[in-house]
């Protein structure tokens, strides 16, 4: 009877023993797998120590650099993911330069041919436009746009005082 009660206990020990004993998978192994995924990304890099990811570098978006942790965590044996990466500012998108072109003086003449007999009128180029300046009343200042609009010479700066 002794023997039958140690060999039960001996039993169950190893029963016990075989179910908790899981297989555990090596750093070097993980390692191998991590670095594998993130292999896609050639300004990353991760580290696994003791079951743990610890992912750094750089990502374009957030997105990416989301979905990369998210196969990380996918990893069999993986316990955790380090996140230490970071996100590239996004590019600053220039406006392109606009250089200003002095106004043809053909142009210029046409205008101040039109507005030559209107009082106060002056035709200027101000950074590189076409500028009318000047102190003129209401009814001289809709012959000075009439006439002007009349040429169709492009943009022009009604910068005048009307009385």
């Amino acid at each position: 009877m002794k023997k039958t009660i140690a060999m039960a206990a001996l039993a169950v020990a190893v029963s016990f023993g075989a179910v908790s004993c899981k297989k555990k998978v090596s750093d070097a192994d993980l390692q191998t797998q991590a670095t594998t995924v993130v292999v896609s990304n050639p300004n990353a890099s991760v580290e696994v120590k003791e079951g743990v990811a610890h992912l750094s570098g750089t990502f374009e978006t957030q997105e990416a650099k989301d979905a990369m942790i998210k196969q990380l965590k996918a990893i069999t044996g993986v316990k955790e993911v380090m996140d230490m990466a970071t996100v590239a500012p996004a590019a600053a998108t220039v406006a392109p330069v606009q250089t200003t072109t002095a106004v043809d003086p053909a142009v210029q003449q046409k205008v101040q041919d039109a507005v030559k007999d209107i009082p106060g009128v002056k035709v200027e180029v101000v950074n590189g436009e076409l500028t009318l300046t000047g102190t003129v009343s209401s009814a001289n200042a809709r012959k000075v746009k009439e006439s002007v609009d009349a040429l169709k010479v492009g943009k022009v700066n009604y910068n005048y005082t009307v009385k």
